[in-house]
């Protein structure tokens, strides 16, 4: 008996050490990072101008949910004020250039990163790898500093 009382107790130990989920990322990982695309849904994105790149700037705290300035560039350049809250990322209001470029590829990409981040987005940031995923898009982005 004694001993079967020692075994449960040491598993309920073990069993507090365990973390059961996969925990969110938090405003304060992506805070002054600046990520360069480098595939859409597996397939890698090789464009001739400028590479495409996602970065994040100061945030507030306003209750429990974080806000945290987002910007970039596709083909054109984006920024908004957005919110992270467990592991999703909503930019609401985002404000982008309306110019047409010559690569098709970087004109899709602006529709993309729109769309995903004004509905919301899953992130999760392992490393140095910058994940945008959506049930019909993952973005993958590397740490560029």
């Amino acid at each position: 008996m004694k001993k079967f009382v020692a075994l449960s107790l040491f598993s309920l130990v073990l069993t507090g050490c365990v973390n059961p989920g996969k925990a969110s990322v938090q405003p304060e990982q992506l805070q002054s990072h600046r990520f360069v695309l480098e595939s859409v849904n597996g397939k890698a994105v090789k464009t001739s101008a400028t590479q495409p790149e996602i970065s994040f700037g100061e945030l507030q705290d306003l209750s429990l949910i974080k806000n945290i300035t987002v910007s970039g560039v596709m083909c054109n350049r984006f920024s908004g004020q957005g919110k992270l809250a467990e592991g999703e990322l909503k930019v609401k209001t985002l404000a982008m250039t309306r110019k047409l470029c010559t690569d098709p590829q970087l004109n899709e990409l602006d529709h993309t990163i729109s769309d995903i981040l004004r509905a919301g987005v899953q992130v999760d940031l392992t490393e140095d790898q910058l994940t945008l995923a959506t049930a019909e898009k993952t973005l993958t982005f590397k740490r560029a500093e």
